[in-house]
């Protein structure tokens, strides 16, 4: 039987959408590694390329985060239109199971690992439900290797995505890493990591981790297990990695490149408010020195539209990158996705201007900020973007290019060209 498991499309009027470093899914390779060999799969990123809604598979599954659920609503659509059962999950139908049921035959809640094979045995045995949830977070041992071996490779920057942990120990309300995994942060077994990693073809790994270094002993035994590789990785990573120096050495001498860092916010009151206490706004450029140093690069995430921000922190913020030399930075506005503690807090004030999802992507506003009307919010990102990947900033951060140079640099390049092709 034939099994399609998609990725729907980033809408054009997004960054993300014009991107051309892509990365590939790795959920979706995943599912195919979980799949039995009496299956025959077919993994469809649309943003690499486009569907043939006439060639028809047995069963088809959609991965949905929030900005593409309705490109995924009307791709589940077309399918049933056909009378080809689909299953939707992902974060989206997650928190929003109802909504999504009305585009589905089936809708899968949490974690697929304990759920998936019970889905496939269920459709070959027409016993299939409409609801299937993960009763317990999964345990990350002997995970199934995902298929990299179906992703068209010429459709993407690099395939080599490898997950070792999975959620945050910290608790921020606008972050739906939390919303999904609770507080939960669970580790693979090195040596399993290891083991995967060296069926790796080329040099570059990027670490999907949500925070690699939450549990600072495992990044230790990990960091101490990837030196012989001879890799050069990039991942995310919380502040708290200077903390610990040897941490940070380890990191630098296991071949780490470049880190995604969320400072958020300059203002400790702000960092608060969105209980991201653990960053300390006055250390920020020490901070910084002390990872440039150690020949780390940083992509910065700032988060704009908090209750605290006026339209002062569109030019603060882009001072400091670049006094900074921070090599790249996600400007973001705050963005109430379902599930998260800002979305309930946000409807409960009926602050919340629409739920069309396409616009939940952190590069459009979607609620009432406090200190500035939506339309001076969206202006003062616009702004801070077209600024940020002038070529005067970019070259202002990257010089002397020292850190990361090739990587950073397609960063920025791509960054500027996809935010010139959205806003024109």
């Amino acid at each position: 039987m034939r099994l399609f498991l998609i990725a729907p499309k980033w809408p054009e009027n997004s960054l993300w959408g014009q991107i051309f470093f892509r990365f590939p899914f790795l959920s979706l390779t995943m599912l195919a590694g979980m799949t039995d060999e009496s299956w025959d799969i077919t993994i469809i990123d649309e943003n690499v390329q486009a569907i043939d809604f006439d060639d028809l598979p047995d069963l088809v599954a959609i991965s949905v985060m929030t900005p593409l659920a309705p490109r995924g609503y009307a791709i589940a659509d077309e399918y049933r239109k056909r009378k080809i059962p689909v299953i939707l999950g992902g974060i989206h139908p997650t928190m929003m199971p109802a909504e999504a049921a009305e585009h589905a035959d089936v809708v899968v809640s949490g974690e697929a690992e304990s759920i998936w094979p019970q889905v496939l045995t269920d459709f070959k045995t027409a016993t299939l439900k409409s609801r299937y949830t993960a009763d317990d977070f999964h345990l990350l041992t002997d995970l199934s290797l995902p298929r990299r071996d179906l992703l068209n490779r010429k459709g993407y920057f690099f395939i080599n995505t490898i997950q070792t942990t999975r959620g945050c120990p910290f608790d921020c309300e606008f972050c739906s890493v939390t919303a999904f995994y609770g507080r939960t942060y669970r580790t693979r077994p090195v040596p399993e990591i290891i083991r995967e990693l060296e069926q790796m073809d080329g040099r570059h790994i990027f670490f999907v981790d949500d925070n690699i270094v939450g549990k600072p002993a495992y990044a230790k035994e990990l960091f101490q297990a990837l030196k012989p590789l001879k890799k050069q990785w990039f991942s995310q990573a919380s502040l708290s990695i200077v903390k610990d120096r040897q941490l940070l050495k380890l990191a630098q001498e296991s071949g780490c490149g470049g880190l995604f860092i969320g400072f958020e916010s300059l203002s400790q009151e702000t960092l608060q408010a969105y209980g991201k206490s653990v960053n300390r706004s006055a250390e920020y450029r020490d901070t910084v020195k002390q990872i440039h140093d150690h020949g780390i690069g940083i992509q910065a995430s700032f988060i704009f539209g908090a209750d605290q921000d006026d339209t002062a922190v569109f030019s603060d913020v882009l001072r400091f990158v670049e006094n900074a030399h921070i090599e790249a930075a996600i400007f973001s506005v705050l963005t109430p996705f379902p599930g998260t503690e800002i979305f309930t807090t946000l409807r409960r004030a009926e602050r919340i201007l629409h739920t069309n999802w396409e616009f939940y992507d952190m590069n459009h506003v979607v609620f009432k900020p406090k200190k500035m009307s939506p339309s001076q919010l969206q202006a003062g990102l616009d702004w801070a973007y077209q600024k940020l990947y002038g070529y005067p900033s970019i070259f202002k951060r990257l010089f002397p290019f020292k850190r990361g140079p090739i990587f950073f640099g397609v960063q920025n390049i791509g960054f500027k060209r996809a935010w010139t092709k959205v806003k024109h």
